[in-house]
């Protein structure tokens, strides 16, 4: 397989993994085993396209949040999504001092895969049960901040799954309300993030393929973006439970395959 497909099937994989409730971080690990490992600075490029594709989808949302402090409801949403991003920024903070890594066996991957199926499963009936919310309560800003960090530190968690029901476990019921706040969470945060991993690469001195990075940030931007939309449409009117079914199938295959000894 040529570097060149190969980068574009990993900027695919980063694009529709990062922001659908499936785990990029566990699905890239994975790829990477048949597809080579890349650069720390080629995995921050694929990240910044998404992110960059989250950005354009909410920037009316994010220019109204940022300059119309004169509604009471802005303030108060803007001050939710500040206390949820510094929790999580205290955990990562408190992590990396701690030398935290993240683990590259594939076992803990699979079973957060089938774990957090199995969940999804458990919280979408725990929540059919309840009346619909779309109220972003400090409960929710605080759990939805603590979750990210579980979702870094476990990989193979998913950040937006992390997130999304964590917020619905809050209260924040509604399902498209609650993938909102998790998105507007998300990008500090991943900015964030990009923005640590870009420090620790810069001034390495590795030789870069440019040309792959450039691809690969293209390739996630879009895909992302074709990614978030559909999600977006599709929880108007459906539940989550479609990626719980892939998560625990997926995940069984894993578990399979580590077993067997084809996958360490």
């Amino acid at each position: 397989m040529s570097d060149t497909l190969s980068t574009v099937i990993l900027g695919i994989i980063e694009g529709i993994s990062e922001f659908l409730p499936i785990s990029s971080t566990g699905h890239l690990l994975i790829a990477e085993r048949w597809l080579g490992g890349r650069s720390e600075l080629f995995n921050v490029a694929i990240q910044a396209g998404a992110i960059l594709a989250l950005v354009l989808i909410y920037w009316r949302r994010l220019l109204d949040l940022l300059t119309r402090f004169d509604q009471p409801a802005n303030r108060d949403y803007l001050a939710k999504l500040t206390v949820a991003f510094l929790i999580t920024a205290a955990g990562g903070f408190l992590a990396t001092r701690l030398g935290w890594k993240l683990p590259e066996t594939v076992l803990p991957i699979a079973l957060a895969l089938v774990i957090g199926g199995i969940a999804i499963f458990v919280i979408e009936q725990y929540v059919a049960r309840k009346p619909a919310a779309a109220v972003v309560t400090w409960n929710v800003a605080f759990w939805v901040g603590a979750c990210q960090i579980l979702a870094a530190v476990f990989p193979g968690t998913s950040r937006s799954a992390a997130t999304i029901f964590a917020a619905m476990l809050a209260g924040l019921t509604l399902r498209p309300a609650a993938t909102e706040f998790a998105f507007l969470v998300g990008i500090p945060t991943m900015f964030a993030a990009t923005a640590y991993e870009l420090l620790k690469v810069r001034g390495q001195g590795a030789a870069e393929d440019w040309h792959a990075l450039a691809v690969g940030f293209l390739v996630s931007g879009v895909v992302a973006f074709i990614a978030v939309k559909w999600l977006l449409r599709y929880v108007q009117s459906h539940r989550f439970t479609i990626f719980a079914w892939y998560r625990v199938a997926f995940g069984t295959v894993l578990l399979a395959l580590v077993a067997q000894g084809t996958l360490r």
